[in-house]
């Protein structure tokens, strides 16, 4: 019975590694589609949202299942509610990357747009992020998984610039407001990404060293 209770965590780690792949997969296109107006790569991206949905629900499944059949406890216990923790996150990441290819669809029409040096900058930033903490994550990795943490007011910051940029650009040049819109919103989704990793590297630490950092400094 240990050895199965053992095969089963090992293939949820699994399935667990496999989506945060998905995930990371989807934000780097959509990214990419919004940087290069590339609306082909932009639905490619959209598309990939619908099975990060049913990765979320099979592990979802697998975690209440192993819940109540083999009732883990300490160690065990504390992984099973990290992935449950994390695979929401990352579902929400997908979520996040899915509207960031629409916002790269509207903004296809808009070649003419130059996008701000600045979002390029936060885009990366995030893609660092989103990598690192998944990094963190397969190596159950500590202090990787705070460098995450300690990123993240880089990118609102970011957030914050780029609200200065839309605003000033808006009112010099009115006629382009709605593709503005788009961009301030992809730039809204970023930070919501970003602070998404930054979640899903607080439970790496938890998972890890069995302390919750949430809501305090680190």
């Amino acid at each position: 019975m240990q050895r199965h209770f053992e095969r089963e965590l090992e293939h949820l780690k699994t399935r667990l590694l496999q989506m945060g792949a998905t995930v990371e997969e989807l934000v780097s296109r959509s990214i990419h589609a919004l940087m290069e107006s590339d609306a082909r790569l932009a639905q490619e991206a959209i598309r990939l949202e619908e099975e990060i949905d049913q990765q979320e629900i099979q592990i979802e499944e697998e975690c209440l299942k192993l819940l109540a059949l083999h009732q883990p406890v300490a160690g065990d216990l504390r992984f099973v509610t990290s992935v449950l923790k994390i695979n929401n996150d990352l579902e929400r990441m997908g979520d996040l990357g899915r509207h960031i290819g629409e916002r790269a669809l509207a903004l296809a029409n808009h070649r003419d747009i130059r996008l701000p040096v600045d979002l390029r900058k936060m885009a990366a930033a995030v893609q660092r992020m989103v990598h690192t903490s998944l990094d963190a994550l397969v190596d159950r990795d500590a202090e990787l998984a705070l460098q995450v943490v300690h990123s993240d007011h880089e990118v609102d910051d970011y957030l914050k610039e780029m609200f200065l940029i839309v605003e000033n650009k808006m009112r010099s040049h009115p006629e382009t407001i709605q593709p503005l819109l788009h961009v301030l919103s992809a730039s809204r989704h970023l930070e919501r990404i970003a602070d998404y990793a930054t979640n899903i590297a607080e439970d790496v630490v938890y998972l890890v060293r069995g302390d919750i950092i949430r809501h305090r400094a680190t």
